[in-house]
Parts: structure tokens; C-alpha cells; sequence
């Protein structure tokens, strides 16, 4: 179904329609637990480490269409894209590049590509309960390359009587997004399955301005997903888990340099996987947990309806098992100790241009200790990552790096409201198996971070504000060469530090939360500032019921960002947002994104979306 701009007015009401008298209620938490920080459980106030946190209502909230889209405006979080959701995108966390993060799916460490990019960016969002985005250098917690933090996702889990829910999205550009569900706790059971399927005939993602050679024709794209939580509880202290996901999606793409502007590309990807945990209370204070995960991605490009010839299927397969174990060694002291191992392998058109395999492993180990007022928080890892390369007609090539890493924290509480906290740690990011395949000399690039900051907290508020200061050396990057060669080399020091504020709260009625951060991400070697990061960007969301509707208003501004020698300009975007809830198991919503049409690009020539109207009703049974 289609919805231009010209018949917005006549639709808009349409979803108000459906509302009748019916209070809402969209309570912000204010202080919730997190995990990711010290990977123990504690209030986000006490959290050492910067992190924000995103709940199952803020998602339904904000309609987003992407995970992209949804920590657009989270402190630290920036993203470049080719295009409109589901094309290449980048994550941007702490200035980093977008290699330089960690993406978890309950605990567990997801796929990367032979470049090191992240996979399960287009996880379906019907399927997340809540994310924490933990800002800073994590390597001492979570290893390689989480050096500009952690996006940890944590799944939707069955709850209460078992029961169907979902939802279904129309909008502009013939966008339709339908989610199925079904979940709940039956005896020593929890479950929850979903299926669910994203469409839109999306618009040119490359602008024919810039790019005269691409097709201007629209890019749409269709994602479907599937996937399943189960859990049975054995006994009192132990708990078996499984975890399905399957996701495919079929985009259209451009081609700057395509043989002719009326050629068509298109890009499929497919991803899958299965995730096993065994969790059981050794003790009144010993818990011990064992991960088992596969997950296998496929590439495939096209031209015209055929897969390119060369490097036009992509095939990676990565095994993993953790073994975590967490002590109560005292009434206010956790330790945590615990094994992280993956096996990745990839190949380009089945074995016939290059295969790679990546093998790491890492041991690591934590204290959080609170001695009122101070908090302590120690933790350190060490890691050894093996990769090797090989290709009909070349010596095979191999590189073996190990580090290092740790993380001290201080935190001081003045009085009810008022806490300082500080850090200092170490971070590495090993070579990807494409740069190996490239240079086997690289070395790993070593990260060190500083951060200091004051949080003041009440039942209604939660404010803090952090300096960072962020310094990489041997930072490994991209290096044209000839022709179509290229190579990549460690070309030394890359620096950010700056200033970010958090805010989460409730005053009169209203809803707020907000971020601001300014930085200064920025190449010593070059003397230019990073690509795609903005110096200056920050949120606003504010919401509060007006009579029976919960109405609500958000901004996201960033400013100025450079693209290798082009300049992208700053932007704002405005997006409004109503929900009134029908009865227990139904809600209404509608929202106006981009309301005023800012043209505004994440990478130099790409288009992004203009204005869209879309409405959805959600059944969500209480």
C-alpha cells in the first residue's frame, strides 16, 4: 500500500481512527540493571563504564525500521550507510571505526566477515527486549576489536501465559513491516517464536547527481526472518537454552561504475544460526555458564539478473564457545573468570579466489568490589588470534598476534544523589583475515582510554556526563594502490577525546531523554579529522499524554563530517510520533519521519530517506 506525501493529510488520521478513551502509560525507566559494564548485574547508576540502555517499550515507541535507526541519537553512536535501511552500513561507536566494536546477541559474541564487519545488523527489532550500548574500551571484558564499546542485544524471552503477539506496519514507499509471535512460561518451560517480514520499494540510493553512471531507479528491499528462544529450568539450578535465528534479505543496489546507468545490481545475503547455554548454580554463590554457537552468513551479488563471476558469493562459517564462571566471594564482591573461543572461516566463489580461517582464543578475568563509598572494578584478558590465507596461485600467508589487556575503575559516591567515577584500560584490535590476505606483516592496533565522570540521580532523574580520551596506535587502514589493487598498513596514531551527556527523566508529566556529545576524532599522521564522524551531534526525545494520546516529539543533529575529500554537511531531523492505546491488547501508532524533508547524506553520494508517514497496530496481549 502506498502513501505519497499528497495523501498524507487524509491518512494521517486514519490510525486515530481506531482509539478510543484509553489512558497511556509509557513509563521511562530511570535506573535500569545492566550487565554489559562489569558483565554482573547492577543499577545503571553504578555502572562505571558509560552506558545507556533502550527497553522493550522504547523500541515499540520509537517505530524504528532498523537497529541503525534505533540508536541514531544514543551517546557515542554514529553510523554511515549506503543508502536506506538494509544496504551497507557502518557503526560508528566512541569515534571508532566501524571495526572497532563488539556486537552481542544474549551474551554471545556475533558473526563478523572476512573485513571484519558485523553481521546481524537487520536483526528484526520484534525479536529484541532490550539493548545496552556500553560506550569506551571494552577489550579487557570482551576481546578483540571492542574498542569503542559493545552493542549487546538481549532477546525476547516467553513470560506469563502463553499467547500470540505482533504487529503490522504500513507506510511510505509502499513500506509494509509485518511480525508474528508466539511465547509464554508453561511449568519448567519458556518460549518464544517469531516470524516476521520487512518490504519497501524503497528510493535510488545512489544520487545521479553526484554518480551519473548508477541507475536512478528505486532501490527497495525485502527482508524476511524467523527464529526461537527455548528454555526449560532443571531442577533448582539449572536452566538448558536454545536460540534459532534465520534471516534472509534480497536488496537492489547501485553501481557508480556500472557498464551502463541502465544496468540493474542486486544484493542477497542470508544468515543463520544456533545458540546453545547450559547455566546451573554450582553454590549459594558459584554460577557457571557454557555458550555453544554456529552461525553461517552467504553474499551473493548480481548484474542483470546473473552473479558476477568474480567475488560474487561470499560464504563464512564461525563456531564459538565461551565458559564463564561469576563467584559471590564476599557480600559485595563479585569474581568472574571465564574462556572465549571462535573458529571463523570464509571463502570467496567456493574456494576459487582466496580462503581464509581466523582461530582466537581468550582468558579473562574480573573483580567488582564496593566498599561504601568506593566501588572497585579490575579486570584483565588475554588473547591470541591466528589467521591464515591461501589462493590458487599464491604462498599461503599467516599471522599470529596475542595482547594483553586490562581495565581499572574508581567510583566514589558523595552522597544520595551525587557520584564520581573513573577508568583507565588498555584494548587491541587484531588484523581481519582480508588485511592479512593484504599485508601479513600488520601488526594489531593497541588502544589506551581515559575516562572520567559525575552522575546525579534521583527517582525521577538520571544525569551523567563523561570526558574520554581515546588513543590507537598502529591504527591499520586502506591504501589504494594501482589500478583496482589496494593494500592496507599501519599507518600509526589515531586520537579522540571530548565530552558526551546522558540524560534520562521524568518531570511534570513529561518523558525526556537526551544525549550531546562533542569529540575530536581525529588521524595524527594525516592531520585530518576521522571520516564519517561528526564533531558535534546529540538527541532529544520528549513525550508526555495529552488527554487520551501519548504525543511525542524528537530531534537528532549532527554536524558537519568529512568523506575522504568531500565535505557531508550537518543536519537535524525532526520526527513526531502519537500511540494511544485501544484496550489491554491493542495499541495504535503513527509517525511522521524527517517531517520537513531535510536532504542529508551518511557517505558521499548516497541518498538517504525523505519524508514518510507510517502507522502501525500492535497486539500485544498483558
Amino acid at each position: 500500500m502506498s502513501i505519497p506525501v499528497s495523501c498524507a493529510r487524509r491518512l494521517a488520521p486514519v490510525p486515530f481512527a481506531l482509539f478510543v478513551a484509553w489512558p497511556s502509560a509509557h513509563a521511562l525507566e530511570i535506573n535500569p540493571i545492566v550487565v554489559s559494564a562489569s558483565r554482573i548485574e547492577q543499577p545503571l547508576s553504578q555502572a562505571l563504564s558509560s552506558v545507556s540502555v533502550i527497553t522493550r517499550t522504547e523500541i515499540e515507541k520509537s517505530q524504528a525500521p532498523s537497529l541503525a535507526d534505533l540508536l541514531q541519537g544514543e551517546a557515542g553512536f554514529e553510523f554511515g550507510r549506503n543508502g536506506g535501511p538494509g544496504t551497507t552500513t557502518s557503526f560508528f561507536l566512541r569515534g571508532q571505526n566501524s571495526t572497532s566494536l563488539a556486537l552481542l546477541v544474549d551474551g554471545v559474541r556475533v558473526q563478523v566477515d572476512s573485513i571484519g564487519a558485523l553481521q546481524q545488523l537487520d536483526i528484526p527489532l520484534g525479536m529484541v527486549e532490550r539493548i545496552e550500548i556500553l560506550r569506551g574500551n571494552a577489550s579487557a571484558l570482551y576481546g578483540d576489536a571492542a574498542i569503542g564499546g559493545v552493542v549487546s542485544i538481549i532477546t525476547r524471552s516467553g513470560r506469563g501465559q502463553p499467547a500470540a503477539y505482533g504487529s503490522l506496519g504500513i507506510g511510505s514507499r509502499n513500506s509494509v513491516d509485518t511480525q508474528l509471535g508466539y511465547g509464554g512460561q508453561q511449568g519448567d518451560w519458556r518460549y518464544d517464536l517469531r516470524v516476521g517480514r520487512q518490504r519497501s520499494s524503497g528510493f535510488s540510493a545512489i544520487n545521479p547527481q553526484q554518480q551519473p553512471g548508477a541507475n536512478a531507479d528505486r532501490d527497495g528491499y525485502t527482508t524476511e526472518s524467523a527464529g526461537a528462544k527455548i528454555e526449560r529450568r532443571w531442577g533448582e539450578n539449572a536452566t538448558l537454552g536454545l536460540r534459532l535465528n534465520a534471516t534472509r534479505a534480497s536488496l537492489d543496489t547501485d553501481n557508480a561504475w556500472a557498464a551502463s546507468p541502465a544496468d540493474v545490481q542486486q544484493f542477497r545475503k542470508s544468515n543463520h544460526g544456533v545458540a546453545l547455554h547450559w547455566r546451573q548454580a554450582l553454590s549459594a554463590d558459584w554460577t557457571s555458564q557454557l555458550d555453544v554457537s554456529q552461525a553461517e552468513l552467504r553474499y551473493q551479488d548480481f548484474s542483470n539478473g546473473q552473479r558476477l563471476p568474480f567475488y560474487g558469493l561470499f560464504e563464512g562459517r564461525q563456531d564459538a564457545v565461551r565458559w564463564a564462571h561469576s563467584w559471590q566471594a564476599a557480600r559485595d564482591a563479585t569474581v568472574l573468570l571465564g574462556i572465549d573461543s571462535a573458529v571463523d572461516r570464509f571463502e570467496v566463489d567456493q574456494g576459487a579466489a582466496y580462503a581464509m580461517r581466523r582461530q582466537s582464543q581468550g582468558y579473562f578475568a574480573g573483580l567488582t568490589q564496593r566498599w561504601s563509598p568506593w566501588t572497585l572494578q579490575l579486570n584483565a584478558r588475554h588473547d591470541a588470534v591466528n589467521l591464515d590465507y591461501s589462493a590458487p596461485g599464491e604462498a599461503p600467508s599467516a599471522r599470529r598476534v596475542s595482547a594483553d589487556t586490562g581495565l581499572l575503575g574508581l567510583g566514589y559516591t558523595l552522597d544520595a544523589n551525587w557520584s564520581l567515577n573513573g577508568s583507565v584500560s588498555s584494548g587491541f584490535r587484531a588484523p581481519t583475515a582480508s588485511e592479512v590476505s593484504k599485508n601479513p606483516g600488520l601488526a594489531p592496533e593497541t588502544h589506551h582510554s581515559r575516562e572520567l565522570g559525575a552522575s546525579y540521580t534521583t527517582d525521577e532523574l538520571l544525569l551523567r556526563v563523561v570526558h574520554f580520551d581515546t588513543r590507537t596506535q598502529d591504527a591499520i587502514v586502506f591504501k589504494p594502490l594501482a589500478g583496482w589493487d589496494y593494500t592496507y598498513e599501519s599507518i600509526g596514531r589515531l586520537n579522540n577525546r571530548g565530552l558526551e551527556a546522558t540524560l534520562r527523566a521524568r518531570w511534570q508529566g513529561y518523558t525526556l531523554k537526551a544525549s550531546a556529545v562533542s569529540q575530536d576524532p581525529w588521524n595524527d599522521v594525516t592531520q585530518k579529522p576521522l571520516d564519517r564522524r561528526a564533531r558535534h551531534y546529540g538527541s532529544l526525545d520528549v513525550s508526555r499524554p495529552v488527554g487520551d494520546y501519548e504525543l511525542g516529539a524528537r530531534v537528532y543533529a549532527a554536524g558537519a563530517r568529512n568523506d575522504g575529500s568531500r565535505v557531508l554537511g550537518g543536519y537535524s531531523l525532526w520526527s513526531f510520533y502519537a500511540s494511544r492505546r485501544i484496550d489491554d491488547q491493542w495499541v495504535a501508532r503513527v509517525r511522521l519521519e524527517n517531517a520537513f524533508d531535510k536532504a542529508y547524506q551518511l557517505a558521499w553520494g548516497y541518498n538517504t530517506p525523505g519524508r514518510g508517514v507510517f502507522a502501525t497496530l500492535q497486539y500485544s496481549p498483558r
